[in-house]
């Protein structure tokens, strides 16, 4: 999965997502590759999580490495890297081990990786002929000034509500554009009137359904961790 808006704009989010008690990172075989570990190898984890950084989590008698992101999905040289780690630790610690078949594992892989690209949308609206410091209404949608005004941007799978979401923003930029008298445009300079919005909040719709039907909705942990 790629991005496709301007890099710009930062979420100021964490990679790794936290459970409802912000202690441990979550693994999910949807996303990761997960081995499940007869022993503790945590006396030598440390060398695996310097190697793969947050991508890699130890817990609950698991060793699993997050295979999907926005950044694509892992190559099967360093997935194999990831295993051959995990089980010289386990053969040092006495531990057994337990993997999952690494091709159907990396099918399954690019399979979501597709499946979600197709959903990976982040809707931008530019409000022109206003001041780039002109104060936003705050809302579940990223601000980021430019020379001719202001850009408000909703990251469609990392929002929870993407129709409350999505509403606050045009809410703010019709604010912004009435105030200042500026215009709202889309990323080609094309004026947004109100059919035009209504039908950008129609497709955005059909997109977290389409996410839901495959059990990722949008904003939850699963999504935010697949949309890193």
């Amino acid at each position: 999965m790629r991005r496709e808006a301007e890099r710009a704009f930062s979420s100021g989010h964490t990679d790794v997502l936290m459970d409802v008690q912000g202690e441990k990172p979550l693994a999910d075989p949807r996303v990761d590759y997960v081995i499940t570990l007869g022993g503790s190898i945590a006396n030598g984890w440390e060398a695996v999580a310097r190697r793969f950084g947050a991508r890699a989590i130890l817990q609950d008698g698991q060793a699993s490495l997050q295979m999907v992101s926005r950044n694509g999905v892992v190559s099967e040289a360093e997935l194999l890297e990831f295993r051959s780690q995990v089980e010289t630790l386990a053969a040092a610690a006495g531990a057994s081990v337990s993997a999952p078949g690494m091709r159907e594992a990396l099918e399954g892989a690019h399979v979501l990786d597709r499946t979600c690209a197709e959903a990976d949308v982040q809707v931008a609206v530019h409000v022109l002929g206003i001041p780039p410091d002109a104060r936003v209404e705050e809302g579940s949608f990223q601000i980021a000034p430019r020379p001719d005004g202001v850009t408000l941007l909703l990251d469609v799978p990392r929002t929870r509500d993407v129709a409350r979401g999505y509403e606050a923003m045009v809410r703010a930029g019709r604010h912004l554009a009435s105030t200042h008298g500026g215009r709202l445009v889309d990323d080609n300079g094309n004026v947004l009137d109100d059919a035009a919005l209504i039908a950008i909040g129609t497709e955005l719709d059909g997109m977290r359904r389409k996410l839901a039907e495959i059990g990722i909705e949008p904003g939850s942990p699963l999504a935010l961790r697949l949309f890193s």
